[in-house]
């Protein structure tokens, strides 16, 4: 009968072991920080910064934005289609030759067709606005977030952020 017991809690200790490895937080993160200031580039859609960290920040304090020039750098017309962030605590607003937006996460906010046309050497801007107090007192701690912009030519720029989050 001990024996069911003892062979019982160490199955189940070794699934905990399990899921905790497999939902271990920032496992990329030293590929994050790789990309700090560096050029990305998907086809012609390009970012001269695709990674910022705000730092510590504080919920009292409210939401912060940066802001991401985004550059056409190819000889096509490229006509950005799809605009959304990895969480509701984030919104990007997309502002061009009109403005689009605030979308959010996919379920979660507004996530609508854009048609923001680029010409060769054309540039928008993207507008991230992160929430630190969406998450509720439970959402303090170290955050990585992404905007995701997608283009007629099926490439995805990836924008990402981080933050420690504090009361």
């Amino acid at each position: 009968m001990k024996s069911k017991y003892i062979l019982g809690t160490l199955i189940l200790l070794v699934l905990l072991a399990g899921v905790v490895w497999i939902a271990r937080p920032g496992k990329n993160r030293t590929a994050n920080q790789a990309r700090l200031n560096q050029t990305a580039e998907k086809d012609n859609l390009t970012a001269a910064e695709t990674f910022y960290d705000f730092g510590s920040i504080s919920m009292a304090a409210g939401k912060v934005s940066r802001v991401f020039p985004v550059k056409n750098t190819g000889s096509n017309l490229i006509t950005i289609e799809k605009m959304y962030t990895s969480c509701m605590c984030t919104t990007a607003i997309l502002r061009g030759k009109r403005e689009w937006g605030p979308y959010g996460m996919p379920g979660h906010g507004f996530t609508g067709k854009i048609k923001e046309e680029l010409g060769p050497g054309e540039e928008v801007r993207v507008e991230v606005i992160f929430d630190p107090a969406a998450h509720g007192p439970a959402g303090v701690g170290r955050i990585e977030r992404s905007v995701y912009l997608e283009d007629n030519t099926g490439a995805n720029l990836e924008l990402q952020f981080t933050a420690t989050v504090t009361p």
